[in-house]
């Protein structure tokens, strides 16, 4: 680090850093930004609503899509192959709410 570069000093509320269990993204896009939203669906159940929405630029999603390639990466390096299986068809949302 030169001198000017300073640690990143990174804090977490409680509530944050319990997480929150998604099963389903929607991601959609414009020219200058993507948003995902996160939903947890649950098994036969036609409704939900967003947990979460990330809204970020295409240049950090690029870079988000890397990092989270390097880190499955390395799980399965450890842990074993992810069988994912065949992608599931999104459905189709209506109206937010």
């Amino acid at each position: 680090m030169d001198e000017k570069t300073q640690p990143l000093q990174i804090e977490i509320d409680e509530n944050v850093a319990r997480g929150t269990y998604t099963n389903l993204a929607l991601i959609s896009h414009s020219e200058t930004e993507l948003l995902i939203d996160f939903l947890f669906l649950q098994p036969q159940t036609p409704k939900t609503k967003v947990l979460t929405r990330i809204v970020t630029s295409p240049i950090h999603a690029k870079r988000f899509l890397a990092a989270l390639s390097d880190n499955i990466a390395k799980y399965e390096s450890r842990f074993g192959p992810i069988n994912a299986g065949e992608p599931a068809p999104a459905p189709k949302p209506s109206v937010y709410q």
